[in-house]
């Protein structure tokens, strides 16, 4: 019988010491995430969330990407949301500009380090600007400020200016919480902890809620419950979903001797780009609204009613948004995938390690080659992304006694997007966990009895 090394999880100092640091982090962070900004009505936020419609399925999801801080309208109201979408930004722009690939190309450690660098900078103007929208997102929505004193008149510009200020340093202190989790803690797993601790401390008073929201309880919450289930199955299995590509590796000199070349396989992921697609088509599809928010309250006339109307254009409440994001994830799937497979280039550096594809020349025929074959593996997993993304609106239709509910909408929420990021970060986790465990000498042992 087989002894997993886990079984060391706790007695081993080094371990214990990171999966403790780990959660004292987060317990600081989901305290913090309770701390208002200054002059936030919580009731007006609450009644968005809770009256269903467009307004509850927005509010819905920007919590969800935030992490479960924004019900609290807390300093913490955008979690580390601005910060993801300047590294996507970063990453886009990197092989379009010649400058910027060309310095990550000469020196990966010092490109990289540049880059961490100026989507810290970048960061900032992102927060400042992502909290001017969502105040005046939510006052449009609610009818009434969202925010007292909110505006840039001669009276409010202070307060307005102090409630950027904080929400800015919200976003920037998650982001600092994050890298010390991956730098102390659980490697490389700072940023999706955060987002993942807000999701999950939001499951149990969904669930709570939605024996008070009046209906068939027990049938709502079975349905709902089985959707979990099966989500999760088909994550699971599309996550865990891989092409091994052969690769044929060239032997090794031993004394005066040359070893066999050795045949391996180069694994290319059905879904590469994780999460990504999803939270940049979710930021596409907000970004009219947060502009046209800008212009919709002024005096009545053409910029006015234009904004207006692009704010009913994106209304999550209705069919063509759905299919509009469905398609922005479909397309980005593929778009980001090509662009992080590009600077990985695999062709290069299979050819200074000597290997080849069977069949396949070296260089820049193998990076075509595998291009094409990522790029076929890559169409059933940007079809999954595109329906994890629209299943909310798939199961209302289907379902549709499952909309009656005031509450269902973050439980929906949960079912497909969140549990997406909540299984990768599981997984990601067990695995960061499982490596530590090895180079910590804690192997798998046979018992014998």
């Amino acid at each position: 019988m087989r002894r997993s090394a886990w079984r060391f999880l706790w007695s081993a100092p080094d371990i214990r010491r990171k999966l403790l640091i780990t959660l004292m982090i987060l317990v600081i962070y989901r305290f913090v995430a309770h701390i208002p900004i200054p002059g936030v009505d919580r009731d007006v936020i609450s009644q968005l969330a809770s009256g269903g419609g467009a307004a509850g399925t927005l509010v819905g999801l920007i919590d969800l990407i935030s992490g479960g801080t924004l019900l609290n309208f807390s300093v913490l109201a955008m979690g580390v949301y601005p910060y993801i979408t300047a590294q996507i930004i970063f990453q886009l722009l990197t092989p379009i500009i010649p400058s910027l690939q060309a310095r990550m190309e000469e020196d990966p450690r010092e490109g990289r380090k540049f880059q961490e660098r100026w989507t810290y900078i970048l960061s900032i103007p992102m927060a400042a600007l992502t909290a001017i929208g969502q105040i005046n997102i939510f006052s449009g929505l609610a009818g009434s400020p969202v925010v007292a004193n909110f505006g840039f008149g001669p009276e409010e510009l202070l307060p307005s200016v102090t409630i950027i200020f904080s929400m800015t340093a919200g976003t920037m202190f998650a982001i600092w919480l994050g890298e010390l989790i991956s730098e102390y803690g659980i490697r490389n797993q700072g940023l999706s902890l955060i987002i993942f601790a807000g999701i999950i401390a939001r499951i149990p008073s969904n669930f709570a809620q939605l024996f008070t929201s009046g209906g068939n309880q027990w049938l709502t919450f079975g349905t709902i419950a089985g959707i979990m289930v099966l989500t999760i199955f088909v994550i699971v299995f599309v996550q865990q979903g891989r092409r091994n590509v052969p690769v044929m590796y060239p032997g090794r000199r031993v004394g005066n001797r040359m070893s066999m070349p050795v045949k391996g396989t180069l694994p290319l992921m059905v879904n590469m780009a994780g999460m990504i697609p999803l939270i940049f088509g979710q930021a596409l599809l907000q970004l009219p609204s947060i502009l046209s928010s800008f212009f919709a309250t002024g005096e009545p006339g053409f910029i006015t009613s234009l904004a207006i109307n692009m704010q009913n254009f994106f209304d999550p409440n209705r069919g063509w948004y759905w299919l509009i994001y469905f398609l922005m994830v479909v397309a980005f799937a593929f778009f980001y995938t090509d662009v992080l497979f590009a600077q990985q280039n695999y062709g290069e550096n299979l050819k200074r390690a000597g290997a080849q594809i069977p069949g396949v020349s070296r260089g820049a025929p193998t990076q075509r080659y595998l291009t094409r074959v990522l790029r076929r593996i890559t169409l059933p997993g940007a079809f999954f992304l595109g329906i994890i993304a629209i299943l909310p609106y798939l199961v209302t239709i289907f379902l549709p006694f499952l909309a009656t509910g005031d509450h269902t909408t973050g439980l929906f929420l949960v079912s497909s997007s969140g549990l997406l990021i909540v299984v990768g970060t599981v997984r990601e986790t067990f695995f960061n966990i499982d490596a530590e465990l090895k180079l910590h000498g804690y192997e798998e042992s046979l018992l014998v009895r």
